[in-house]
Order: C-alpha cells, then structure tokens, then sequence
C-alpha cells in the first residue's frame, strides 16, 4: 500500500488530520497515525522497532529510522493506518 496516498490521491495533512489522523513530526518526514483504521498486524511494530514502540510516549518517533527505511515500513501497513508526508517535496 503506497503510505502517500489515499484512494490513488497524493496525502496532506489537512485530510488527513480531517480523517482522524495523529500526527508525528520527524526533521524530513511526517508521520501519521490512525487508530481507528489500526488493524493490529504488528508490521510496523516488527518493521522497525526503533521507529514504532507500542511500550512509549510517543510511540512513533519519525527521526529514529532514515527516510527510505520508514516509508518501507509505512507502505507494508494493510490497512492504511500509517502514512506519510514527505517534508522535500517527492
């Protein structure tokens, strides 16, 4: 699933903070989070677990992976819970 999208459509933050998501800020990416949509897989958890730690506040710390590594793990998301919003522009 391509983490930058919604039904084909580019993201932003606007709809996606208007569809429920939680935002988590990083130097060079966004990261959002719905816990409404979560399926509870553990892709992410299991994907990169310096980024995504269920154990703490805040759970997604966008800064502790590189860029390409947390757009992987973004994208192996099933259900459309995370996605992201690069800050330089591609």
């Amino acid at each position: 699933m391509d983490g930058s999208k919604i039904n084909e459509k580019p993201v932003n933050e606007s709809m996606l903070l208007e569809q429920g998501y939680r935002k988590y800020s990083g130097e060079n990416l966004d990261i959002y989070y719905s816990k409404d949509i979560c399926a509870h897989i553990g892709n992410c958890v299991r994907g990169n677990a310096d980024v995504f730690e269920v154990g703490r506040r805040p759970w997604i710390i966008a800064d502790n992976g590189s860029v390409e590594e947390d757009i992987r793990v973004i994208d192996s998301c099933p259900s459309g819970a995370l996605k992201y919003i690069r800050k330089d522009g591609k």
